[in-house]
């Protein structure tokens, strides 16, 4: 009895010093892991510290590759632009500084003028054309019907397609023996002068500058009617409204902001425009160069060995002030339609 009494409570006790041992190391395991996360504690709070320091400038490191390119590329072109406008500079002579004779000059210059009036006539035939046309053509292919990609596809083309392609395949069609020319001879019409008419040229001109946007100012009227709630076109035709109606009423209210947008860079784009001219009325600038445009006047002037730098650059500067007066003004109309 005495014997099992003893080995009862050894067996006893014996749990107890293991339960004690027990804690004692899940103590210590605790402790352990407590300082293993102060350690890791105090590692992240130094590298927040450090993170902090680095903030004023880290990005400027970030943006300074971008800056740089702006700064060689935009600005100081600009710069050296409005500067050599007050010079007499030529291609290789560096020129002196004359002040406001080289704009004295433009005031009695014809071809300056010529090409004012043209780029003038090129901003009014080309904005509303490009202001209502894609609207028209994103309202069309705005329906998910069975082949509609190919269509919007097709219509975007020309946007990706290289302007001296596009121009050439144009002069190809209007020539007097091209295409067009020789249906309208065929039908009894007779042949018409599109690239040999003052007038037929720039209208050319237009309408290959039209042709060609189109598919880029519909992605982004696309854009805008995607926003526009369904609710709006079905309570219209709940009260009656027929598809003008709703046009006018609901898309184009809902889309003015665009429109405003597209009608700045369109202003924009057609007052510099270069290439469709160009490639279509030549070097000259058409018969007796009444077909040039001021950016054309300006790489005629400023270009070659005796190239006028100084006056090439102040039709520069006049074509930079007349765009950003542009979109000043189709920015005022539309906070006065706003008001």
């Amino acid at each position: 009895m005495a014997s099992s009494s003893s080995t009862a409570s050894s067996s006893t006790a014996s749990p107890g010093k293991v339960s004690a041992g027990g804690a004692a190391v899940g103590s210590a395991s605790s402790g352990d892991g407590g300082g293993g996360r102060g350690g890791r504690g105090g590692r992240s709070a130094g590298a927040v510290a450090r993170v902090r320091r680095q903030l004023p400038t880290s990005p400027w490191l970030f943006a300074a590759p971008g800056l740089l390119v702006v700064a060689i590329f935009i600005l100081y072109p600009f710069v050296s632009t409005v500067v050599n406008a007050f010079t007499d500079r030529r291609t290789l002579i560096p020129g002196e500084f004359v002040g406001l004779a080289n704009f004295r000059e433009l005031l009695h210059d014809e071809m300056f003028w010529i090409g004012l009036r043209n780029s003038t006539l090129y901003v009014l035939g080309v904005v509303p054309a490009l202001v209502l046309l894609p609207l028209l053509l994103a309202l069309l292919v705005q329906k998910n019907i069975p082949g509609i990609a190919f269509f919007r596809s097709a219509f975007y083309t020309p946007v990706v397609a290289s302007i001296v392609v596009v121009g050439l395949i144009w002069v190809w069609l209007l020539d007097e023996r091209g295409l067009v020319n020789s249906l309208l001879e065929a039908i009894g019409v007779g042949r018409v002068g599109f690239l040999s008419d003052q007038w037929l040229l720039l209208l050319s001109a237009m309408t290959v500058t039209v042709w060609k946007g189109l598919g880029y100012y519909m992605i982004i009227y696309l854009a805008a009617l995607a926003n526009v709630p369904r609710e709006l076109h079905e309570a219209a035709a709940v009260d009656g409204a027929g598809a003008v109606r709703r046009f006018l009423t609901v898309t184009v209210p809902a889309v003015r902001s665009t429109m405003v947008l597209v009608g700045a860079l369109s202003s924009v784009a057609a007052f510099k425009v270069f290439s469709e001219v160009y490639l279509m009325a030549g070097p000259g600038g058409g018969p007796a160069g009444e077909d040039t445009t001021l950016v054309m006047l300006v790489q005629r002037t400023g270009t070659g060995l005796t190239g006028r730098v100084g006056y090439a650059s102040a039709i520069s500067v006049v074509v930079f002030v007349v765009t950003v007066a542009l979109m000043l003004l189709v920015l005022r109309a539309d906070r006065k339609e706003d008001a």
